[in-house]
């Protein structure tokens, strides 16, 4: 398939990406190989092939959500450079 720079650039405006015209030819050469490995793939008789969930039979292994060395709050205050009534003090941020 032949790309065009027109569509190449209807792509980089969906995309958002400023493309310059330097760069236009190269995509648009990498474009084409990629589509025409697409269409290699299309030739594979997939027939009563499955589709992948996921590229591995792995299964998360989770581990317990249990918490462990907490931080009491007189600790993690005593590294504060302001603090009050056991809360941190910080500029304001927004103006109301």
């Amino acid at each position: 398939m032949k790309i065009d720079p027109q569509t190449i650039d209807k792509m980089a405006h969906l995309a958002r990406l400023n493309v310059q015209e330097s760069e236009k030819a190269g995509i648009a050469e990498s474009l084409e190989q990629i589509l025409s490995w697409m269409e290699k793939l299309s030739e594979l008789d997939t027939d009563g092939v499955e589709p992948l969930v996921h590229m591995s039979a792995e299964i998360n292994s989770m581990r317990q959500d249990i918490g462990s060395h907490p931080i009491l709050p007189e600790i993690a205050l005593s590294n504060a450079p302001s603090e009050r009534d056991s809360f941190f003090v910080v500029p304001k941020v927004l103006e109301v």
